[in-house]
């Protein structure tokens, strides 16, 4: 069984530390809910005494009102074409504001609850400077309920991402837009009180949510349960690939495989000499077949035997340590935002 095991008192105490430090805090429940799942995280929202969260997509929204009620759920990826209509999805209580990042969307959820994503540097999406004359045109026929910026995480360059928001601030605020609420990601609380003290007559309500669910890694373990140990010598073949032993040791066989994410990885940027070193170093070990797994055992990280299996890895380990019994836990390093757990242990 491959377990999350959570310290809830560090872990919660976490959670309200945050959401003191960020008025106006908006939870971001979205995907395998940062692998706490979308359930125990609207839990947790409600807990902390909010009334608004932050989904995803539209296939999120039900999971999330499955587990508690809110008085706003705010879809995150904008509307496009083509897209089901949500109309009747959530119940009367909830008011369910999508998210526009086009014309064409602000004109397809006319008369429906929305906020307008600007485009930042981020490029990703979002309206133009050049959008807001049409916007101002369409506006007598929507349901603006504040704006949004998303914005970079790294900072290259002298890069300022207060003057970047400062910047749609004044444009909105040049228009006969009623700027009321400006959402915002990627912005420290410092950062955050600089454009409260500039604009006082905008509300800024960060969007937050690594932050806020990991933000303390030590307050929660991933750990996977030792399935079988199965003593090697040199010269034995093992797994789907019958592979031969290149010394004596032991297959440990463990709990955690490709359906719950592990060994499976995002590309990831190399930056700097060192960096790109580590990546070629991994590249040489993994044409080696000595790739290394996220399992560790007695401080020592363990080697993958072969490549994870669906729901098992293997795992090698040298005779010259000892090794673990049938039911003992190994400590697992995984990315919590592709990693589906067995069992969350709320300790």
């Amino acid at each position: 069984m491959l377990s999350l095991h959570v310290d809830t008192a560090a872990w919660r105490s976490m959670l309200k530390s945050v959401a003191a430090e960020l008025p106006g805090l908006v939870p971001v429940a979205k995907g395998n809910g940062y692998g706490f799942g979308l359930d125990q995280l609207a839990a947790e929202t409600t807990l902390l005494g909010l009334d608004t969260i932050a989904v995803g997509t539209l296939a999120e929204v039900e999971p999330v009102l499955a587990a508690s009620s809110f008085r706003q759920v705010i879809v995150l990826t904008p509307w496009h074409i083509g897209e089901l209509d949500p109309v009747g999805s959530v119940g009367w209580t909830t008011t369910l504001v999508r998210t526009v990042a086009s014309m064409d969307g602000l004109r397809a959820l006319e008369g429906r609850p929305v906020i307008v994503e600007c485009q930042t540097s981020l490029r990703r999406h979002g309206i133009g400077h050049q959008d807001l004359l049409g916007l101002v045109k369409q506006y007598d026929r929507s349901s603006i309920a504040g704006f949004a910026v998303h914005l970079p995480l790294d900072r290259p360059g002298g890069y300022d991402p207060v003057r970047e928001v400062a910047h749609w601030v004044q444009s909105l605020q040049a228009t006969a837009l009623p700027l009321q609420t400006m959402y915002v990601s990627h912005l420290s609380a410092a950062e955050i009180e600089t454009l409260r003290i500039r604009f006082p007559d905008v509300t800024f309500r960060p969007r937050v949510g690594t932050r806020l669910w990991l933000g303390d890694r030590s307050t929660f373990a991933a750990r996977a349960s030792v399935l079988d140990v199965v003593p090697l010598r040199k010269g034995d073949r093992f797994g789907y690939r019958q592979r031969t032993a290149r010394t004596a040791g032991h297959l440990i066989v463990a709990s955690g495989g490709t359906a719950h994410g592990i060994g499976l990885e995002a590309p990831r940027i190399a930056t700097g000499v060192r960096g790109r070193v580590r990546a070629l170093a991994l590249g040489v070990m993994a044409a080696l077949n000595r790739t290394r797994s996220p399992y560790s055992w007695q401080g020592r990280k363990l080697r993958f035997a072969e490549p994870p299996h669906m729901q098992v890895s293997l795992l090698w380990l040298p005779a010259s340590a000892t090794p673990p019994k049938q039911g003992d836990e190994l400590s697992v390093e995984v990315r919590m935002t592709t990693t589906h757990f067995d069992r969350i242990a709320l300790d």
